[in-house]
């Protein structure tokens, strides 16, 4: 097993500093909270291997099909991969702390202690793979372009921007609306810079196979409409020599080979058409990895701890739709999950519940009363969170690994009564209207498909008649996008700094925009609140409290019924795959990865 790099004894003190880094003048990195771990002049990152060699190639596996190479638009399927090997922004993100920025196209960025604006001051060295040089123009055009025809998410960061101001030859200052908040100046970090003599005329707005260009340390070599994305690594990368990249983009050919479906994906893998699989089938990787290259040494399984939350993979109702209008009925089907059967039976008893959208870090509430700080955030808006949930986090109902679950099925029955259904002939019927409790659950894999007609006769008990619909990747993107679904299954990522896509996530302002992850269609004003207050934290026993104070509401609101999460990251590898010996606070990191062919 990989271990974590991070020496807690001396990160634990950093992040609890309350931000002494703002108002100091350019520097070469900047945190959400307190000092950046790696001071100016570090070398490389602890997780890299700064000796590691160059060369080689490297095929992963995609499901589904592509058929755009714009990642920066809602519509179509994009390629996987453009952002992070093709296009780089501001400040590259250290992934063993929290949420740091280095400098990357920017050499030094600055904030006063109120972060209302921030200035970057550009690296004269940066250049386009095309040789073109990184200037302010092309810095402001993104923001420009994205904000005003990108992803909708790129619309609500970028519009905090109230004025840009041009500096010197190679400096910008964002000024930020009354609304800008402690994070905003991070995100700008983040945002992928695009030339502006190329996209500048092109139609952005066009999902198309027009090659991308940035300069980021690959190029696209070439593209197999919804079969295969071929990458180069540029042997002129401008930043190849910069602290962030040693040992990091050391393989020359990276390919993305996209199958059908995930069985023929694993077949796939198998017999070495692709060389590195992370996986999250516990059937699979207990059982299925007894195939002739793994006995005989060509194939390892590797496991990876890391110091992440575990995020939310839940089987989501969507509340736009009438059914779901009522928490009771969404409680009751809740209830009707019995985890502890389906985990022994289907998964090898290799799954943990999910209690919390940040399980297995400090900002989770499951298990921990609510603070004082929390009691305060939530005062305002009292009944957003349940009193079980306050004294003490959501807590799962209880399981039968017997299967038959009956004190769950009963109170199920309790709550869709109260929610005005009853059992009429063996249905479960609404009282007032006659019509039967009847919905679709939307999938796409067939691990999905399996769970979900689980699930199906565990509420076909109760007289609930549930259709599963196995749709192709394109069509269920396109549905998801447009949230013209009754349920689905969703994995929701969680960081140790989670910030302004939470409102992308959960948000009041997102429930109606097509393409947000805003999938259950949640319109809660204290989420809206807590999502405010966490932005505008300036401590970390602030920011904590705020992200838990969300967290209880999000799980007293009966959502989604919150599924499971591996305790580790689980990744095949083939032979020739090496990875180095530290692993970040937020697991493996295949960028920092290298070829060694026998």
């Amino acid at each position: 097993m990989f271990r974590l790099a991070v020496i807690f004894a001396f990160l634990l003190p950093v992040l609890g500093a309350s931000g002494a880094e703002s108002g100091s003048g350019p520097r070469h990195a900047i945190a959400m909270h307190g000092e950046p771990l790696y001071p100016s002049g570090f070398t490389h990152f602890a997780y890299a291997n700064p000796d590691a060699p160059k060369g080689g190639t490297i095929t992963y596996g995609a499901i589904g099909s592509f058929d755009s190479l714009n990642s920066f638009i809602v519509r179509g399927t994009s390629a996987l991969g453009l952002r992070e090997h093709v296009f780089e922004s501001l400040l590259a993100r250290g992934f063993d702390e929290p949420f740091t920025l280095y400098g990357l196209l920017a050499e030094t960025v600055e904030v006063p202690a109120d972060r209302s604006w921030v200035a970057f001051t550009l690296n004269p060295d940066a250049r386009f793979s095309d040789g073109a040089p990184v200037t302010v123009d092309d810095v402001i055009f993104s923001l420009e372009t994205l904000r005003d025809k990108g992803r909708p998410n790129y619309k609500t960061y970028y519009s905090k921007v109230e004025r840009i101001e041009p500096f010197g030859k190679h400096g910008v200052r964002f000024h930020f609306t009354p609304d800008g908040d402690r994070e905003i100046p991070l995100i700008l970090g983040l945002m992928p810079i695009i030339p502006k003599h190329i996209y500048g005329e092109r139609d952005f707005g066009a999902a198309n196979f027009d090659t991308p260009l940035g300069s980021g340390p690959y190029v696209v070599d070439r593209a197999v409409p919804g079969k295969r994305i071929v990458y180069r690594r540029n042997p002129g990368y401008w930043g190849r020599d910069l602290p962030v990249n040693a040992g990091h983009y050391n393989i020359d050919v990276i390919t993305y080979e996209y199958f059908r479906d995930t069985n023929a994906s694993f077949e796939a893998f198998k017999t070495g058409i692709y060389h590195a699989r992370p996986e999250d089938d516990p059937v699979r990787w207990t059982t299925g990895y007894e195939f002739p290259a793994l006995r005989d040494g060509r194939v390892r399984k590797v496991t990876f701890e890391t110091g992440l939350p575990s995020g939310m993979y839940g089987l989501v109702f969507n509340t736009r739709r009438p059914v779901f209008a009522n928490q009771h009925v969404r409680e009751a089907l809740i209830h009707l999950f019995n985890f502890d059967w389906i985990n022994r039976n289907l998964y090898f008893g290799s799954y943990v519940r999910t209690k919390s959208f940040f399980d297995n870090s400090e900002l989770g509430s499951s298990g921990r009363p609510a603070d004082e700080r929390e009691r305060k955030l939530l005062a305002p808006y009292p009944g957003a969170v349940s009193l079980p949930v306050m004294e003490n986090g959501w807590r799962a109902p209880k399981g039968d690994p017997g299967g038959q679950d009956r004190a769950n099925r009963a109170y199920a029955v309790s709550l869709l009564a109260t929610a005005g259904y009853e059992i009429r002939n063996g249905v479960m019927t609404h009282v007032a209207t006659g019509r039967p409790l009847r919905f679709e659950i939307l999938v796409a894999t067939p691990s999905e498909e399996r769970l979900a007609l689980t699930y199906t006769r565990m509420a076909s008990r109760l007289g609930i008649a549930i259709a599963v619909r196995n749709v192709d990747p394109s069509q269920y993107q396109e549905r998801r996008s447009n949230y013209d679904f009754d349920m689905i299954f969703n994995s929701w990522f969680s960081s140790l700094s989670p910030g302004n896509e939470q409102s992308f996530y959960w948000g009041s302002a997102a429930a109606d925009v097509p393409g947000t992850r805003n999938y259950m269609g949640v319109k809660e004003p204290t989420i809206d609140a807590m999502i405010e207050a966490m932005l505008a934290a300036k401590t970390r026993e602030d920011f904590t409290a705020a992200v838990r104070a969300m967290d209880r509401v999000l799980m007293s609101g009966a959502y989604m019924i919150p599924l499971f999460h591996q305790p580790e990251q689980w990744l095949a590898l083939w032979d020739k795959v090496k990875v180095p010996e530290t692993t970040s606070l937020y697991g493996y990191r295949s960028s920092t990865w290298w070829i060694e062919e026998k």
